[in-house]
């Protein structure tokens, strides 16, 4: 799934996975999309825009209400589970 076509609304199952030398850890969210943007970190040596590192991030809102939010990176898999747009 390319990250151009998600947009807020949609519901979407995040897959994470960290690589480790001693294994895999990988963990799934579900939730309905509430933002996806750039957002500057507060890394001093980044020497990017604005002296910031710029980092993906995704916000979601689970069935339970929780808010979370989640950095999209190359190991990142997003899937769409309703194409149909949700109020958030």
């Amino acid at each position: 799934m390319s990250l151009c076509s998600v947009r807020p609304g949609q519901r979407v199952r995040i897959t994470q996975r960290i690589d480790r030398r001693a294994g895999d850890w990988t963990t799934e969210i579900e939730g309905v999309i509430r933002s996806i943007e750039p957002r500057a970190t507060g890394s001093w040596f980044a020497h990017g825009k604005n002296d910031r590192y710029w980092l993906l991030r995704i916000e979601l809102q689970k069935d339970d209400g929780e808010i979370t939010s989640m950095i999209l990176d190359h190991l990142t898999g997003v899937t769409v589970l309703d194409a149909a747009n949700a109020t958030v």
